[in-house]
């Protein structure tokens, strides 16, 4: 199991930074490299929870979101080809008096077979710039719709 911690302060607010989260329209790929469009399949969606499948090269996995408390926000795997156990994505988003906020991540990556045990793995060490640059790749394309929303306005 592989346990990844990340950090960034982003000039989105916390509300912002969910809606980017939790924007499972067309064109999430943008935001979220790692989540191919073709593969997004929205099970349910609520006000403030989802259930959705997406992924991408080869992986796939089912997750439960649960934004209902506004600093914090779970991803939590329900299925997966690869991970299970207590696989998942923990957002933790706290305001600063700047009007910046800090978007702490921790993922967690438990294979559930033998492709999912070296994936983890090699995801907690050498592939830990790639989901690092995909954080960062995510930070950013959330802070610049939020740009491209408040010139529409």
């Amino acid at each position: 199991m592989s346990t990844i911690r990340f950090h960034q302060t982003t000039t989105s607010t916390p509300e912002q930074f969910i809606a980017g989260l939790t924007d499972f329209g067309p064109g999430r790929s943008k935001l979220f490299p790692n989540s191919a469009d073709a593969s997004l399949q929205v099970h349910h969606l609520g006000a403030h929870e989802a259930d959705v499948t997406e992924g991408g090269r080869g992986t796939w996995e089912r997750l439960h979101y649960d934004w209902s408390d506004a600093h914090h926000v779970r991803l939590t795997t329900t299925d997966s080809n690869v991970f299970g156990g207590a696989s998942g994505y923990t957002y933790i988003l706290m305001p600063r008096p700047d009007g910046t906020t800090d978007v702490d991540v921790v993922i967690v990556r438990e294979g559930k077979n033998l492709k999912g045990r070296a994936l983890a793995g090699v995801l907690g060490t050498v592939g830990r710039s790639v989901l690092g640059k995909a954080f960062d790749t995510s930070v950013k394309a959330i802070e610049a719709r939020n740009d491209a929303q408040a010139a529409r306005s």
